[in-house]
């Protein structure tokens, strides 16, 4: 047999790999030689060996915008109460995390306790009835805050008082904020929201419960007339509503005058359901089971005249329907604006969910080391390999900015007035669907980057994900609130070609000026360069803006009608309403740093926003697709990433520490996770 034949032969491949094992221990032996005993590994505190370079104080006040010394408080108070379940670990160090290993019923219970100790604690003063800007804004903190200990907690809150509480205030009027109002504050009477229905859910002005006016009663007649039109996901309704608001189509002597909303009692005092009203649970979810979520049938039930919230349009005695807006349209527009604040209050509560997972899994990869790069050296810390700083930092990046456009959003929702409306609903609907979309992002990576370790429960990345996930489809699905983006920014475009005026208001009025031209050739001050990352960003919004636009006009050419020709040109919807997102964060983040003076803060914030820019540009296929970027330039911004990433890791425990998250709500892993897991720590337990 001649030596091909050999070396192709069963044998000759046992031989070869034979050799291979030989050689691998021979390099070893080499490479160990002689033995020596290798000593245990230790935690050290990042703490110690990370001082920051400025100050994190000053970055949490960007991050977090108002309110941090009451969110302090707020922190300090849940932490020191039994009922947020206080866990002593790594070496006295007290972590609080709901246990999420009770029953859903369990679960449910403890929300209503927690609720109970914060009202009792003054925490929900004014909610209500303080129409100040100051008790508004702290509201926003304070939720921030309960959301970051607890989803559930916060939606609980969320549906009581940002949707029943809300609806009562904004689209009732004063008969209905004297009686509800104040013992809605007090947890007398417990709300709910009742508009999602089994066959309907972002289009609301499909839903098919029935409001009949009967003007011999003065009454309205409240009907479920199939199984599709069931209340469907209601928070609160399974087990402690009293009242909710339903979301039903209002007829008037058999016309329909659209989708209104009236107050009906589902529970008496003593919590039982009234008769004709049956309630089923929605059961056992992948998150959010300390909500109560429920299902609601009405079989004709009757609620007087005035319950029907009537702040847009109204029903007289005799059954004439008065409204001072005549548009129908219009009428549910405004009917619905104020329900924007529980896609800012979703948005905001993403960001501070991120920064939980960010901060968990940068602290345990500034401390937790894996191979050593050398023989005979000190394994090296996670994040000093740079494709875990490309893992980690861009995302430090991207929160950063977010955070002030969630900032931004807040700002414009409390200052917002009929004529801003519109635009409120498309930043409020960008913002909600990009942030929480990173958000679920954010997360998978932080428990990828945390090994097995971000399995654990305790660890709380892994269950926040599953807490979290319902975020990208309540208060509007992520990608339908997308193509209300850009739908809305074709109409922005439509307009301004008709009455030939500049473009004004959204940020666009970039498109009023001339083309920006990008270079060539892209060095790395240019690409660090705030004039070039806001140009290419505009460049691209411009562009796509124009492609939709001509894309929709060429398939009504074709004989589409204007609804067809929208839902054929979604791809690039998707592209537009992405870009207008990003511009937006762009140039939101840079006011934020603009407004810093001269120093080690401004540099960072600099970086971050270099980054944040440069990622967008890597990870948007368009900025390739359309040729904003050649394949050159790409590469360069590509490798530019690596550059940030690598001039960032000594800042990443700045950074992480100016999320202002305190440290017994991140996890074990993210301080001494060594003595978390230590033996002599088990207390007795059996494994």
């Amino acid at each position: 047999m001649d030596s091909i034949s050999l070396s192709n032969s069963g044998a000759g491949r046992a031989a070869r790999r034979a050799a291979m094992i030989a050689g691998h221990f021979l390099q070893a032996e080499s490479l160990t030689s002689p033995l020596s005993i290798s000593s245990c590994l230790n935690y050290n505190s990042p703490d110690l060996t990370n001082p920051p370079a400025f100050n994190t104080l000053q970055l949490r006040y960007i991050l977090d915008g108002h309110h941090v010394e009451a969110r302090d408080w707020l922190f300090k108070l849940m932490e020191d109460s039994v009922l947020f379940c206080p866990k002593v670990r790594c070496e006295g160090k007290v972590f609080v995390a709901p246990d999420y290993n009770q029953t859903k019923e369990q679960q449910r219970e403890m929300t209503m306790r927690r609720i109970e100790f914060l009202m009792k604690n003054g925490v929900f003063e004014g909610w209500l009835t303080d129409p100040s800007a100051e008790v508004a804004m702290r509201k926003f903190a304070f939720l921030e805050c309960l959301g970051t200990y607890d989803h559930s907690l916060a939606i609980k809150l969320g549906v009581h008082f940002f949707l029943w509480g809300n609806a009562v205030k904004f689209f009732g009027t004063k008969i209905h904020h004297d009686k509800w109002l104040k013992d809605t504050e007090k947890y007398i009477v417990k709300g709910c929201f009742a508009m999602t229905e089994l066959g309907h859910g972002s289009n609301v002005r499909g839903i098919e419960t029935i409001a009949t006016y009967d003007s011999n009663t003065e009454e309205f007649i409240i009907n479920t007339p199939c199984e599709t039109a069931q209340k469907y996901w209601i928070g609160g309704a399974a087990n402690h509503a009293t009242h909710t608001i339903v979301f039903a189509q209002l007829h008037i002597n058999g016309k329909s005058e659209g989708v209104h909303a009236f107050i009906a009692q589902i529970r008496d005092s003593d919590g039982n359901v009234l008769p004709d009203i049956h309630i089923a649970d929605c059961g056992h979810k992948i998150g959010l089971n300390g909500v109560d979520n429920g299902r609601i049938w009405f079989n004709n039930i009757r609620v007087p005249r005035e319950n029907l919230l009537n702040s847009v349009a109204d029903v007289l005695p005799d059954g004439q329907y008065v409204s001072s807006i005549k548009d129908p349209d219009q009428r549910f527009a405004a009917f619905l604006s104020p329900l924007t604040v529980g896609r800012v209050n979703i948005a905001v509560n993403a960001i501070y969910i991120s920064k939980v997972g960010l901060a968990i899994a940068t602290r345990y990869a500034l401390s937790r080391r894996a191979f050593a790069i050398t023989p005979n050296t000190q394994e090296t810390l996670i994040l000093d390999y740079p494709s875990h700083q490309r893992r980690l930092i861009p995302l430090l990046a991207k929160t950063c900015a977010l955070s002030c456009a969630a900032n931004f959003l807040k700002t414009i929702y409390m200052e917002r007035t009929p004529e801003a409306n519109k635009a409120v609903h498309i930043y409020s609907s960008a913002l909600k669907a990009t942030l929480t979309w990173q958000n679920m992002t954010t997360l998978q990576e932080c428990r990828e980057a945390c090994g097995g370790q971000g399995l654990k429960t305790e660890n709380r990345i892994g269950v926040l994900k599953g807490e979290y996930d319902v975020q990208s489809t309540f208060e509007g699905d992520n990608n339908v609130l997308m193509q209300q983006v850009s739908k809305a920014l074709l109409g922005e475009y439509i307009s301004v070609q008709k009455k030939k005026k500049p473009f004004k208001g959204l940020g666009l009025e970039h498109m009023n000026g001339p083309l920006p031209v990008i270079p060539t050739d892209l060095t790395s001050s240019i690409l660090r360069g705030s004039k070039f990352q806001t140009d290419i960003f505009c460049l691209r919004e411009r562009d796509l803006l124009n492609r939709f636009a001509e894309e929709v006009a060429s398939y009504q050419v074709q004989g589409k009608s204007k609804e067809k020709a929208l839902l054929l040109s979604y791809q690039i919807a998707e592209d537009l309403a992405r870009a207008f997102t990003e511009r937006t964060i762009l140039q939101v983040f840079l006011e934020a740093e603009n407004k810093l003076p001269a120093g080690p803060l401004k540099k960072v914030m600099g970086l971050l926003r270099s980054l944040y820019a440069t990622t967008c540009m890597d990870e948007g296929i368009s900025f390739l697709r359309y040729g904003y970027l050649s394949v050159q330039n790409a590469a360069k911004v590509r490798k530019e990433i690596l550059d940030l990433c690598a001039e960032l890791r000594p800042h990443a425990l700045g950074i992480v520490s100016g999320f202002g998250i305190p440290d017994s709500y991140l996890s074990p892993i993210a301080f001494d996770w060594v003595e978390a897991n230590c033996k002599a720590n088990l207390s007795g337990q059996n494994v």
